[in-house]
């Protein structure tokens, strides 16, 4: 650990409180444990920490995305065309108790590990639960267009959720692809994407259809969200600066920010 004051489970929990985090409410969490300082414990003691300050009436969401399991053309690995056809075949499907998030970072992979957490069944970009309604969250998440309105995303905007930015960069606010769906330009192009699934006990690779998200102009909707309106919360969860932000409005301001901007 780098030098800094230790901090515990109870301090975490102060510093949500402090921040906005009331019981009952509905969080879905962009994290860094590296960030956050030298806290007693880690990734465990952040979760019970969050847990702890929206009580058993709230709920934590946490994306736990897998894009490991992508077709290995989509990002321009630079595989082979001998090694393409061996990544296809021996690809592993999705297995929601199993298969590790990728690049989400240490807190949501814990999280999702944790006994009650539920954990949603899309292939490509699932979501771990935990709370009154994380089964609700997580049941029925479709493979097609899978952040949008019927999505756990969706469905944390109809609970009047909130986003918790602790210590995670603007960019990798989940919430917004919501928003994404919902603009009225064609900034985001429909596309098909491969993926691995079991269908009649055999595992093959099939397609779905979704849109092309995009994350590179979040931290500037984020910026004049921020400069623009009164609604984003701010302060230290331990050494993290930490932003606690309603979903609906975010979203909805998001929306007419891509309409504007987005071409």
């Amino acid at each position: 650990m780098k030098q800094g004051n230790l901090l515990t489970k109870s301090h975490i929990t102060d510093d949500l409180v402090k921040l906005g985090v009331t019981k009952g409410m509905t969080v879905i969490v962009h994290s860094s444990l590296k960030s956050l300082g030298r806290v007693i414990g880690g990734p465990v003691s952040v979760i019970l920490a969050l847990e702890e300050a929206v009580g058993t009436d709230g709920n934590i969401v946490m994306p736990t995305q897998t894009e490991q399991l992508c077709d290995p053309t989509v990002y321009g690995s630079g595989y082979t065309d001998e090694e393409i056809q061996i990544i296809r075949e021996h690809m592993p499907i999705y297995h929601p108790d199993l298969t590790p998030t990728c690049y989400m970072g240490f807190i949501p992979e814990t999280f999702r590990k944790q006994n009650g957490v539920h954990r949603s069944s899309h292939p490509h970009t699932s979501f771990a639960a935990w709370g009154k309604n994380a089964e609700y969250i997580t049941e029925n998440h479709n493979m097609d267009f899978a952040l949008n309105e019927q999505s756990p995303l969706g469905k944390i905007y109809e609970l009047n959720g909130f986003i918790l930015m602790l210590g995670a960069p603007a960019d990798s606010n989940t919430s917004l692809h919501l928003a994404e769906y919902r603009q009225e330009n064609t900034f985001c192009k429909e596309k098909i994407w491969d993926v691995k699934v079991e269908i009649n006990n055999e595992e093959r690779w099939t397609t779905y259809q979704d849109i092309n998200n995009d994350s590179d102009d979040f931290d500037k909707i984020f910026a004049d969200f921020q400069k623009e309106t009164n609604y984003i919360a701010g302060g230290k969860v331990g050494d993290a600066r930490s932003y606690l932000i309603p979903m609906r409005q975010m979203v909805e301001y998001a929306v007419k920010w891509m309409n504007a901007n987005r071409g």
